[in-house]
């Protein structure tokens, strides 16, 4: 099969990311003597720097990891929890039926420091400033925009210059829109993290010590005493159209800690499938590969309609089960047992016909009827929201910069991923996210915007994910491990929001199934359903549509339209955003490592060696 790029080989290290700068930065760590969990800590630092309109300091991060010294399979929920304040029944009393989508109200804690450097203590062997100079020198010195972030600040340049003052003097350099490819500082960000670096070997000389100490600035030292002051004292504009102060406290930052945890997992033929738990989307991955085991997916070529029919009928079963079952298991008996249950799983199979189905289908789940919130919600948000700086997603205007982007198309975003697997066999795979420069405005004395992902929640009482204080929002973030035969094979992983764990299943039954590398099930034609309300303000629902490639045979297209899907044609390029990096032994016992990079967007880039 044609392939953009070659699939990397190599036997000492392997890197692949969102962003070609990133995966250079993990490779420089391996070849310098680090392991996967520095490089992939490095990396994940300096993504916050050079995809800043897809994540940043203040956003999240789950991560899944494989120790090859432990030989165990972990994750590192790096999604922070709702703040002390955020009570539904206020919200409500405000006139909201949902969590606005920009503005101070969504922040929840700041989980992505935490989780990095949390694995990087129990796992690395850099030290934080080792770790964290590569995204100091970028922010200091400059890096490259990218397209989509001049893109991401025309679509906003309103609502900085008007209302969010200090992200226009982050953003709009002589207060204009920056050009893409040229070079932009972010010197309030590489302050705050030198400052960190600095109060880190101040307090003590060895490398866990400092990285302690790092945390302890960061969740009870200046950085969270400037995020509580910003959220109490300053009022901004959000989706509301009024001006409201944050949530987040001190308090709130001081009491989290990350979780390290045991991921779920499914079996697939030869494979073992981990995700993240069900405080997370991952769980419909493992739904999905449960419908389709005996599918009998590989009498049915990639691009054929069948193929695509069987697997868009089971993601639109799985993300009803997202809707209905899914949510924090601290605040309620976690039903993922159940709904990961052979039996449970093939009855749901069983509801996979010949049609498109054209109505929400959640299951019954150990007796238990499901419930969904009430999805007019979205309808009476829009009626009185302030919709003219975007959604709760990042959202993109077409270049060339015109006087008022609102006339122009508008794209809505996604995130970041990244990949890595060391000489050793560890494995790190990860999806940052949040903190988006149109998230929130910027704090002007740390440099850096807070996350969103309370839009995820309900405000209706008694759903899995319903707001409550100190309960985690159900991310749609979604990182990928996956072993063969019993042993650490794969991690993957892929931006994209409600669409993470349809781009990556599709990819992984390419790869897994039809026996494409990686790199030739990365470019294979792609597509993604929307048949649930969205996980971002205002959380509208479509029903039956698929959004598919032109480059899927136009009989795939007129077949699938026979069986009534709703199908939108897209550009030839236009879905998916894979990385993917795997390790196995040769016929000689030697360790072969190898990755793939998604070419849509011409910034995603694997290496290795």
């Amino acid at each position: 099969m044609f392939t953009t790029r070659p699939e990397i080989v190599g036997t000492f290290g392997v890197a692949s990311s969102t962003h070609w700068l990133a995966t250079q930065t993990a490779m420089g760590v391996l070849e310098r003597g680090g392991n996967a969990f520095d490089a992939a800590a490095a990396a994940g630092f300096v993504l916050q720097v050079v995809e800043p309109h897809l994540n940043g300091p203040g956003g999240e991060v789950p991560i899944l990891y494989w120790s090859e010294r432990e030989r165990a399979m972990r994750s590192v929920c790096g999604q922070g929890p709702a703040p002390a304040l955020a009570d539904p029944a206020a919200l409500r009393a405000m006139g909201l039926d949902l969590v606005p989508g920009i503005g101070l109200i969504p922040a929840a804690v700041p989980g992505a420091f935490g989780a990095w450097l949390t694995m990087l203590r129990e796992h690395g062997s850099w030290s934080l400033a080792e770790v964290l100079a590569p995204a100091i020198g970028y922010a200091r010195d400059g890096f490259p925009l990218v397209p989509r972030i001049a893109r991401a600040i025309l679509a906003v340049q309103a609502l900085f210059r008007d209302e969010w003052h200090s992200s226009a003097q982050t953003w709009l350099p002589d207060g204009k829109v920056p050009r893409p490819g040229s070079l932009h500082t972010l010197p309030g960000l590489a302050a705050t993290y030198t400052r960190i670096v600095e109060e880190a070997q101040r307090r003590s000389d060895t490398r866990t010590g400092q990285i302690d100490a790092a945390l302890d600035c960061w969740y009870r030292g200046f950085v969270a005493q400037e995020i509580d002051a910003y959220c109490r004292h300053t009022p901004v504009r959000d989706t509301t159209g009024d001006q409201h102060a944050g949530l987040l406290r001190l308090d709130d930052m001081a009491s989290w800690t990350p979780e390290i945890e045991t991921p779920a997992t499914l079996d697939f033929g030869r494979y073992t499938v981990a995700k993240c738990g069900i405080w997370s989307q991952g769980p419909v991955f493992l739904q999905q590969l449960g419908m389709l085991r005996h599918a009998g997916l590989d009498q049915y070529a990639p691009d054929s309609p069948e193929f695509v029919h069987r697997i868009a009928e089971a993601a639109k079963l799985a993300m009803a089960d997202r809707l209905a079952w899914y949510g924090d298991p601290r605040f309620a008996a976690s039903p993922l047992a159940g709904l990961l249950d052979d039996g449970y799983l093939a009855a749901r199979a069983q509801r996979i016909g010949a049609r498109a189905a054209l109505s929400l289908d959640p299951g019954t789940v150990n007796g238990i009827a499901p419930r969904l919130p009430d999805l007019a919600a979205a309808t009476r948000t829009l009626q009185r929201a302030d919709v003219r700086f975007g959604v709760g997603e990042p959202t993109f205007a077409e270049l060339p910069p015109v006087a008022e982007w609102a006339e122009q198309e508008i794209f809505v975003g996604d995130t970041c991923h990244i990949d890595v697997i060391d000489r050793h066999g560890n494995m790190v795979a990860a999806t940052p996210s949040g903190g988006w420069l149109s998230s929130s405005p910027t704090i002007p004395a740390l440099g850096f915007a807070l996350n969103t992902r309370l839009q995820m929640t309900w405000l209706e009482p008694g759903l899995p994910n319903t707001l409550e204080p100190g309960k985690r929002p159900c991310t749609t973030l979604s990182p990928a491990m996956a072993l063969r035969d019993g042993e650490p094979y794969m991690v993957f992983g892929t931006p994209g929001g409600d669409q993470q764990d349809q781009w990556s299943l599709a990819f992984f039954l390419r790869h897994a199934v039809h026996g494409m590398n990686l790199q030739e099930a990365i470019d294979a034609p792609a597509w993604h359903v929307d048949h649930f309300p969205a996980s971002f303000w205002p959380r509208q629902t479509v029903l039956n549509r698929i959004s598919i490639e032109s480059r899927f045979p136009e009989s795939t297209l007129a077949a699938l339209r026979e069986r009534g899907h709703d199908v939108r044609v897209g550009e030839p390029w236009s879905e998916g955003r894979m990385s993917a990096c795997s390790r196995e032994f040769d016929a000689r016992g030697r360790l072969v490592l190898r990755a793939g990079a998604n070419p849509r967007g011409m910034q995603g880039y694997a290496a290795g060696r």
